[in-house]
């Protein structure tokens, strides 16, 4: 666990000096009202913003920076400050992010509770894919290099639509792709080069509901052909019958020729 800054510990203490003082107030004067007592306990309880358990957090000039980089993290913390300014999440093991993993950063940025999350950074991880959902609500700037990216139309459109750090852009690398020539490259240059990863998914759906189109037009025509032929053997064997019976006039004539 990463060491925890003074300024943490001297804001435990006070409070656990607030606490003994409640605590004294409350047994010195056992006829205390209601309320006093009320107003106490508002006293005691230590209303800053927590800090993660694997983190280290300092504030600067009234800017909050969550510090969690190099702790082995295997998943984002649960308990990021929403006052948070500048988040980093650098050189863990974290391999997904949930779509919800920084809402309430992004709400509290709208809600006027601080200037909002403005620096992201997510590099050297084990992330292959992310959902734009999570960083598209976001007004900071994201890091998101040295990742073993899957490069696909959902990273396209991250790399298009979220705010991404200029200076660490290119090392946005592929290291699987659909086609094993974009595989080592950067994601910047495939594109740049005319690729579209987004496209290539659009066809691959349009085949996928062509081939389930024509499926359905020849099972309607399969049933259609058998109906034919049912009814047609149906009508084959009706005439057969007919063509059975002794015909009427051939019943006259005999009757005739006997009397």
């Amino acid at each position: 666990m990463a060491p925890q800054s003074p300024s943490r510990y001297g804001s435990r203490l006070s409070s656990h000096a607030e606490l003994a003082r409640c605590k004294m107030t409350l047994t010195t004067t056992p006829a205390a009202s209601v309320t006093q007592a009320f107003f106490c306990l508002l006293l005691c309880i230590p209303w800053g913003s927590s800090c993660p358990p694997s983190c280290q957090c300092t504030e600067r000039a009234g800017a909050k920076a969550v510090l969690c980089s190099s702790q082995h993290l295997e998943e984002i913390p649960k308990d990021i400050p929403k006052d948070a300014v500048f988040l980093k999440l650098d050189a863990n093991s974290i391999t997904r992010i949930p779509s919800n993993a920084f809402r309430h950063l992004s709400q509290a940025a709208f809600k006027g509770v601080a200037a909002g999350l403005r620096t992201l950074d997510l590099s050297s991880n084990r992330i292959r894919s992310i959902p734009k959902e999570a960083l598209l609500a976001l007004n900071a700037k994201l890091r998101l290099a040295n990742n073993p990216w899957h490069c696909e139309c959902a990273l396209q459109e991250v790399l298009w639509e979220a705010r991404l750090d200029p200076d660490s852009v290119q090392d946005i690398t592929c290291h699987t792709a659909p086609r094993e020539e974009y595989v080592g490259k950067p994601l910047l240059q495939v594109l740049d080069a005319g690729v579209n990863f987004c496209s290539v998914h659009q066809r691959t759906m349009d085949v996928a509901m062509f081939i389930t189109m024509f499926g359905w037009f020849a099972m309607v025509i399969v049933y259609v052909i058998c109906y034919v032929r049912h009814n047609r053997e149906d009508t084959c064997k009706h005439v057969e019958y007919l063509k059975s019976l002794p015909s009427t006039q051939g019943h006259a004539e005999t009757t005739s020729t006997a009397l």
